[in-house]
C-alpha cells in the first residue's frame, strides 16, 4: 500500500512528518510513502525519511496547494491500495494491517475506522464517525451526511482504499476541505468501517483549522463536497439501475 503526503516542509511541522513516518515503520505490513513536496526544497526533508527506501518524493516548482499537489502524486502510486495522510498527524500500529486484511477478507473496495484527537500533551479522544460499523454499500456513507453543516460521515484519512478508486474520486479542488470530496471514493464500491482508532489527528496551533479565517470558506468548502458526493451517488445509482436510460440521455 502507498501513503500519499503533502507538506510544505515548514519548519514548525518537520518533527511531525517525522513522528508519522516513525509511525509507519511501526507497521506490519509492506507500504510505501510518496511526499508530494508542495513547493518546498527536498534538502529539507528529514534525515529519517530521507533515508528510507520505501520513501520517495516528488518535487513541485512552486506551491500549489495541497488538493492539487496530492492529486499529482497519486499518479506516482505503483501499489493496489492507498491511504491520504496529513504531514502533522499519525497512524496506529495497527491501523494497515487491520483494515488491510478486513478489506481483502469482504473482497470490498475501501475500509476505514475511527480515529483519535492527539493532543499537545499526548493524550487521545476518540472520535467515533457518525457512519456505523459495518459494511456499507457504494453510496451508503452519504446518507449519514444528511446536510452540509452535519458532522461528515467519515474521517477521510482513515481510508484505506483500493487505488483505482482513489484515482476515480481523488481530492476536490478546494484550498480547505478538499479531503471532504475523497470521501466520494465510498460511492464506487462497498467497504467496511471498523470500530476501533486507525488515525491519530493532531491538534496543534499551526493546523489549518486553528487559524483565524479558516471559518471564511468552511461553508462554501462543505457545500460544494455535499453537493459532489450527493449527486455522484445519485449519477451511480441511476446508471446501474438504467444503464440504457442513462446512455440514451447523454
Amino acid at each position: 500500500m502507498t501513503v500519499v503526503v503533502a507538506t510544505r516542509l515548514r519548519e514548525d511541522r518537520l518533527g511531525y512528518l517525522t513522528a508519522l513516518h516513525t509511525s509507519l515503520t511501526r507497521q506490519s505490513v509492506p507500504w510505501e510513502a510518496i511526499i508530494a513536496l508542495d513547493g518546498a526544497a527536498p534538502d529539507r526533508l528529514p534525515a529519517p525519511l530521507a533515508q528510507d527506501p520505501r520513501v520517495r518524493t516528488l518535487a513541485l516548482p512552486r506551491p500549489v496547494g495541497a488538493a492539487c499537489a496530492r492529486n499529482l502524486a497519486l499518479a506516482q502510486v505503483r501499489t493496489p491500495y492507498v491511504n491520504w495522510a496529513d504531514d502533522d498527524d499519525m497512524f496506529t500500529d495497527s491501523a494497515m494491517a487491520l483494515r488491510l486484511d478486513a478489506l481483502r477478507t469482504a473482497d470490498v473496495g475501501w475500509c476505514a475506522g475511527w480515529s483519535e484527537d492527539l493532543h499537545p500533551d499526548g493524550t487521545t479522544t476518540p472520535w467515533r464517525c457518525p457512519t456505523p460499523p459495518g459494511r456499507h454499500e457504494a453510496g451508503d456513507v452519504w446518507t449519514h451526511w444528511p446536510t452540509p453543516s452535519d458532522t461528515i460521515p467519515l474521517g477521510p484519512t482513515t481510508i484505506l482504499a483500493r487505488t483505482e478508486l482513489v484515482r476515480a474520486a481523488p481530492m476536490g479542488g478546494l484550498v480547505q476541505g478538499e479531503d471532504y470530496c475523497s470521501l466520494a471514493v465510498t460511492c464506487l464500491a462497498p467497504g467496511i468501517v471498523l470500530p476501533l482508532p486507525v488515525y491519530r489527528y493532531r491538534k496543534h496551533a499551526g493546523q489549518m483549522t486553528a487559524q483565524h479565517d479558516y471559518d471564511q470558506l468552511e461553508s462554501a468548502a462543505r457545500e460544494h463536497a455535499w453537493q459532489y458526493g450527493h449527486a455522484l451517488r445519485s449519477a451511480v445509482q441511476h446508471g446501474a439501475a438504467h444503464p440504457k436510460g442513462l446512455r440514451n440521455e447523454l
